[in-house]
C-alpha cells in the first residue's frame, strides 16, 4: 500500500451506474419505459470532473440550498501504463438526491468537492480478486451501510473489459467499480468514513458553503 497521505487521480475519473444487482432489481421496472424501453445494454458511464475532488480529510461544503446529500461509497480502479489496473482506491462519490439514474445531471453529481478520494492506492498486486472487497460506510460512529462486492452485475475484470468495447482508458484514469442501493443520506457537521480492509480509511466531513 502506498504511503501517501494524498492521493490524487492524474487522468479522468469515471463513475459506473447500475453494476450493483440491488440497484438494477429496483430500477428494473423503470428500464421498459421510454425514452429507453429496455435495460442499458454496455455499461452506463459518467464523469466526476476534477473540480469534485477532494483528497482525504476533506471539509466538503454542502450548499446551504441542499437539506441532505447521498453518500456513494465505492472503489474505483486506477489504470496503468498498459490499460491494465494499477490499484485500488476507496471512493465517496457525493452527489443530490435525484429521481433518475439513468441520466444523472451535472448539476446533482459534480458540485465543488463532491468526490472524496482515499489516502491511498492500494496496490492491484495485493489484490488477490476485487470481489472480495467489503466496504463499510459510519457516519458520526454509526454503521449506515455494508456493501459487499461480490453483488457486482460485472464484476471489475468484465467491467474494464466491456468499457474497452467503446473507449479507451488511459493511464491514470480511475473507473468506479459502482455504488450499492441504499445509499445513506448525510448533511452539513456530519462525518463520514468510509472502511474497508485493506486500504486506508476514508474520511470526510460535511461543512454548510458560507456566502459568497
Amino acid at each position: 500500500m502506498s504511503t501517501s497521505s494524498h492521493f490524487l487521480p492524474t487522468g479522468t475519473v469515471y463513475g459506473t451506474l447500475l453494476n450493483f444487482r440491488a440497484e438494477v432489481e429496483a430500477l428494473a421496472p423503470q428500464m421498459t419505459e421510454p425514452p429507453y424501453k429496455a435495460p442499458p445494454k454496455a455499461p452506463v458511464l459518467y464523469v466526476k470532473t476534477a473540480n469534485t475532488w477532494s483528497p482525504h480529510g476533506s471539509a466538503i461544503a454542502v450548499p446551504s440550498s441542499v437539506p441532505e446529500v447521498e453518500v456513494g461509497a465505492s472503489i474505483g480502479m486506477v489504470i496503468g501504463a498498459e490499460g491494465d489496473v494499477e490499484g485500488f482506491v476507496l471512493l465517496n462519490d457525493l452527489s443530490i438526491p435525484h429521481a433518475s439514474f439513468f441520466r444523472p445531471p451535472v448539476k446533482f453529481k459534480c458540485l465543488d468537492g463532491f468526490l472524496g478520494i482515499g489516502p491511498a492506492l492500494r496496490d492491484a498486486q495485493e489484490v488477490a480478486d476485487p470481489a472480495n472487497f467489503r466496504i463499510e460506510v459510519r457516519i458520526n460512529g454509526a454503521l449506515k451501510q455494508s456493501i459487499d462486492f461480490s453483488q457486482l452485475v460485472r464484476p471489475a475484470r468484465q467491467l474494464l473489459a466491456d468499457v474497452g468495447e467503446f473507449m479507451t482508458l488511459a493511464h491514470g484514469d480511475v473507473l468506479m467499480l459502482g455504488c450499492d442501493a441504499g445509499r445513506p443520506l448525510a448533511r452539513a457537521g456530519d462525518r463520514i468514513e468510509i472502511s474497508s480492509p485493506g486500504f486506508e480509511t476514508l474520511i470526510s466531513t460535511l461543512v454548510q458553503e458560507t456566502a459568497a
